[in-house]
């Protein structure tokens, strides 16, 4: 009988090249870190086949340092780190939808994802309040801690899920600043019947000392300051707020910044799109919101320190303290509406104790690591 050839199995010839760029890509996101992402290292080409371009509208003005670079940031590292497979393209506010309208267009499908504040949907639901800020409450790494580790992430899904949402923490300006008026408070007296942009809890409480607090976009602040049609005004941090020029209406810069202990930043898809997305699709956006978080606070905290020279130093900006009494009424109200606010609904109870239980840890930690060290670090 005659001897058959041995049978043998040729690779294909675009078995080589596909392992090359699976092995690059596992690199990358092994290794990922925030710097990386601020300057996406993978060049290569949009995969053709399964392309898929995604709408983000924003809370924020275009290009709005921090916040709308933010945006944009997040946008360009999924497009690249997909390889194209996704294709994030950036809708700021008014561009699609009003700033204030980006929770429910991404709710019904309108839009594929949002990156804001989750504060602003309070009256959606009081729980929003918590994965924001709430008065007097968590520091930035705190509140990290708690939605990573202390089972905040969970019931945020909880919650979000009920409208059809899926959020990931991506950012957090740190600690701001209590905010610019047009006169001195020396008082609570002269607090009554301030006309003051704040949102959030922090303007429950505002109502309830005798101010005025409007909820308003940031690109309508400076306008509203300049006509008179508010008296006061807080936004975030001395780099943002040196970008919208309010030296130029008011040069009282209060601080501390009681409404805002810390400003988490969301990105938040809409459900249906992030359980249609593959398993890579979705470890990629969850490293990159988890990379700019620690980014955007960063870049944010140096920028800070730089435009606060530069707003007391170049514009004669006066930084003022809250006087002692403004605080302690301030403080006093806060853990009323806090109470309440734990009371509206079983969600936002479940969020509440889950966040209280969360802080008094950390806060007790603190006290004794990072505040010990700063009251005697001397520079």
């Amino acid at each position: 009988m005659k001897k058959l050839p041995k049978k043998t199995t040729k690779p294909e010839a675009s078995t080589p090249e596909v392992s090359k760029k699976t092995l690059k890509r596992r690199d990358v996101l092994t290794g990922i870190t925030a710097g990386a992402l601020a300057a996406p290292v993978l060049g290569a080409p949009a995969i053709a086949q399964g392309k898929r371009s995604l709408s983000m509208v924003t809370t924020w003005p275009k290009n709005f340092p921090g916040l709308g670079t933010g945006a944009e940031r997040v946008a360009k590292n999924i497009t690249t780190l997909t390889e194209g497979q996704l294709e994030v393209k950036v809708y700021s506010a008014g561009e699609l939808v009003g700033a204030f309208e980006s929770f429910d267009a991404v709710s019904n499908g309108s839009a594929d994802m949002y990156h804001g504040a989750e504060y602003y949907w309070q009256g959606k639901s009081a729980a929003y309040a918590f994965f924001t800020t709430v008065p007097f409450g968590m520091t930035p790494f705190e509140a990290h801690a708690w939605v990573h580790s202390g089972g905040g992430q969970e019931l945020w899904d909880e919650l979000a899920a009920g409208f059809n949402l899926k959020p990931f923490l991506c950012g957090d300006t740190g600690t701001q600043w209590g905010g610019w008026f047009n006169r001195e408070i020396n008082s609570t007296e002269d607090m009554k019947g301030l006309k003051m942009r704040m949102p959030g809890l922090g303007g429950e409480v505002l109502r309830r000392i005798g101010a005025t607090a409007v909820t308003l976009p940031g690109g309508e602040l400076f306008a509203a300051l300049q006509s008179g049609a508010i008296d006061a005004a807080e936004w975030s941090g001395p780099w943002n707020d040196l970008a919208f020029g309010f030296y130029k209406i008011a040069k009282h810069y209060y601080w501390p910044g009681w409404q805002e202990s810390n400003g988490s930043i969301c990105t938040v898809l809409n459900k249906d799109v992030w359980d249609s997305l593959t398993s890579a699709q979705q470890g990629i956006i969850k490293s990159v919101c988890n990379a700019d978080t620690d980014y955007m606070m960063s870049e944010i905290l140096y920028n800070n320190a730089v435009a606060l020279e530069t707003l007391v130093n170049k514009h004669g900006v006066q930084l003022k303290q809250y006087p002692d009494d403004v605080l302690g009424a301030i403080r006093t109200v806060s853990r009323d509406i806090i109470s309440e606010v734990a009371n509206k609904d079983p969600m936002a109870k479940k969020v509440h104790d889950s966040y209280m239980a969360s802080l008094k840890k950390t806060d007790h930690y603190l006290r004794h690591s990072d505040a010990a060290f700063f009251s005697h670090r001397d520079i």
